[in-house]
């Protein structure tokens, strides 16, 4: 059957595999027939992923994105890619008249550096195939909207999608694509922390058009579609996954 969607044989590479949207997607990937190696620093986690993965030949990698050092197994040892999809992310909220430097190395390390020179040391280790997909998830803060508090979270995210646009750009001749998925208020642990309560995370989402958040699975598939042939001529562009709340 006809289905530019499919990935069905490829081999996909996804950060953050332990929880929340590289975990959806990591399980999304393997349930449609792909191999999966997935990374993560959080090793428990990580087992836990990869033993709900469907099929055979997925492998893991422990690996923390602000330590260089710690990629050496991965860079060695990795099959070749046909996507990578750079879910790992940290959040922060502190309002700016408070926020130091201290703050901006640790987010920025794990949101940005991380995942961007990691994807350049794979592809300098030969580890993407020529007509691969990468696949960064950004935010729709900074980019689209802003939160009180949010500042250095936002900026992190910015600067993902402008490196991404040029690297969509410097890739292209080799057949590599680069965009982004842009999410809105997804229902990962990010946002569940202990000041929160699950009465307040029920009134926020009741501002939403669809009167929800987003699930990790909803990005997932966002995630998918950019990874897939069917995205074959999208490059450079950001895909917002938000259930229309940036147009309100």
């Amino acid at each position: 059957m006809f289905n530019p969607f499919s990935i069905e044989g490829k081999t996909i590479f996804v950060t953050g595999a332990a929880s929340g949207m590289g975990k959806a997607t990591a399980i999304a990937c393997a349930k449609m027939g792909a191999i999966v190696v997935g990374a993560d620093f959080n090793a428990e986690g990580l087992s836990e992923t990869m033993s709900q993965l469907e099929g055979n030949g997925h492998q893991s990698f422990i690996i923390n994105l602000a330590d260089e050092s710690t990629w050496t197994d991965l860079l060695t040892n990795a099959p070749v890619f046909d996507g990578i999809a750079n879910c790992a992310g940290i959040a922060n909220m502190n309002p700016f008249m408070f926020v130091n430097r201290e703050e901006f190395d640790k987010v920025f390390n794990i949101n940005f550096f991380g995942p961007v020179l990691l994807t350049k040391s794979l592809i300098k280790a030969k580890k993407l195939h020529k007509g691969g997909s990468i696949v960064f998830v950004a935010s729709q803060d900074g980019n689209l909207i802003v939160h009180a508090g949010n500042s250095v979270y936002s900026a992190s995210k910015s600067a993902l999608v402008g490196m991404s646009r040029n690297m969509a750009i410097d890739l292209a001749p080799k057949k590599i694509r680069v965009n982004c998925i842009l999410p809105g208020t997804t229902d990962t642990p990010l946002i569940r922390t202990e000041n929160v309560t699950e009465e307040s995370l029920a009134e926020v989402a009741k501002s939403f058009p669809l009167k929800r958040f987003g699930t990790p699975e909803d990005m997932a598939y966002g995630i998918i579609y950019l990874l897939s042939d069917a995205s074959s001529f999208v490059t450079g562009t950001e895909l917002v996954i938000d259930g229309g709340y940036t147009k309100l």
